[in-house]
């Protein structure tokens, strides 16, 4: 397959959808098989949106297991690479990931599959700025935490003590990026579903299409 920047990938973790394991947050008032419909369509979102126009490689980061059928039937539907999370925490498995991914690629971009405000412009341009020697690039969150992150090199410094899953993280990053005298790029501030609330936003956000 052809693509614009072959020496690129992006990486995108993604849960198997088991009920009662993803988008828990969101039930009551859903159900555990409802959230975890919610789940599927936002990830199959994600993956339609990161493989439209071949911008580069997109590999699929499974957890807990590659072994899921929604995995391979991605897999196969997407034309994705599949690869297998490994590590003991969130940080250990990003970090993880870009390594591996880093021994391939000149450039990696990590994302997670629950964030529809994410476009293909947004991807493009996180692709752009590592091409142009920026060091990492960085989605920000509106909850305080990110949506993406892109590296040239393995930085185990940004997921090691980080207080995921909550408002810190951007903070704590930013913090270490200047430490590391970065030199960075960030896009515009997105929203990701967690919650009721960002569910409701999501549905009214497809009316308005």
């Amino acid at each position: 397959m052809t693509y614009q920047y072959p020496d690129t990938v992006l990486m995108i973790f993604c849960k198997a959808p088991v009920p009662g394991q993803v988008k828990t947050r969101l039930t009551p008032p859903l159900t555990a098989a409802q959230a975890a419909g919610i789940h599927i369509e936002l990830s199959e979102t994600t993956l339609k949106r990161a493989t439209q126009g071949r911008l580069c490689p997109v590999q699929l980061w499974c957890a807990p297991s590659i072994d899921d059928d929604f995995f391979s039937a991605s897999a196969a539907a997407y034309g994705l690479a599949l690869r297998q999370q490994q590590g003991s925490d969130l940080g250990e498995r990003m970090h993880r990931a870009f390594e591996s991914a880093l021994a391939t690629y000149s450039h990696a971009l990590l994302m997670g599959c629950d964030c529809p405000s994410l476009t293909g412009a947004d991807l493009e341009q996180a692709v752009t700025a590592l091409r142009q020697d920026h060091d990492l690039v960085l989605a920000p969150a509106e909850d305080g935490g990110y949506v993406m992150i892109g590296l040239n090199r393995p930085c185990p410094e940004l997921f090691t003590d980080m207080l995921w899953g909550t408002s810190q993280v951007l903070e704590q990053t930013r913090t270490r990026i200047k430490q590391l005298l970065f030199r960075h790029h960030e896009l515009r501030e997105q929203w990701d579903i967690d919650t009721v609330a960002d569910l409701a936003r999501y549905r009214a956000s497809l009316i308005s299409i």
